[in-house]
């Protein structure tokens, strides 16, 4: 459990530098490290259009164990998505989003109506996860095409062979290079980044 702001003082007073206690030091700070995700959606179900008239969304309907692992345990408030459009002509990166809640129980494989539906989820074990995401920044459409001819983008994981997760991890160097590409300049980025 962290120290009250009182307990943080206290203790601040006692450590000076070799022992005086007049010296105050600043309390440690906690340092985040931003993560850098790609999250795949069909434009007929939910394009990137939706997403910057809605303001945000929670992102339902993920039913793969290992994509549902990296929303429960690895995505986090502030980390920043490419937001993917799949299963069209050519498929491409239409912005970036950013990471507006942690996981959370997905309600819909709960809900009867759903067409995410899982008669195995229960309250107690809901099985499958969920995050909210936010526009941040439209992008000028990136093809798969020009992902794919862009050497610097090699071992990225969208261009494997196989790889057909919906929620994947990006390096933050191919995050950077895909923004540009975009049309995102190095200042924008930078700000976005930092």
């Amino acid at each position: 459990m962290p120290p009250t702001s009182r307990e943080t003082q206290s203790f601040s007073n006692k450590l000076g530098m070799h022992g005086d206690a007049n010296v105050d030091c600043l309390p440690m700070t906690t340092i985040y490290m931003v993560n850098y995700w790609l999250m795949k959606s069909e434009p007929h179900v939910y394009p990137w259009q939706q997403l910057v008239t809605d303001g945000s969304t929670h992102w339902d309907g993920v039913r793969n164990y290992q994509a549902r692992n990296i929303m429960r345990d690895k995505m986090a408030l502030g980390d920043f998505v490419l937001f993917y459009h799949s299963n069209c002509k050519p498929p491409h990166v239409a912005g970036v989003a950013k990471v507006s809640k942690e996981g959370y129980p997905d309600f819909t494989a709960q809900n009867e109506d759903s067409k995410y539906f899982d008669p195995k989820a229960t309250p107690d074990n809901p099985r499958w996860m969920m995050v909210d995401i936010e526009p941040i920044s439209a992008l000028d459409a990136i093809g798969l095409p020009d992902l794919r001819a862009n050497g610097d983008l090699e071992g990225m994981p969208l261009l494997q062979r196989g790889q057909r997760l919906s929620v994947q991890t990006v390096s933050k160097e191919h995050f950077r290079i895909v923004c540009s590409m975009g049309g995102m300049g190095a200042d924008e980025f930078s700000r976005l980044s930092s």
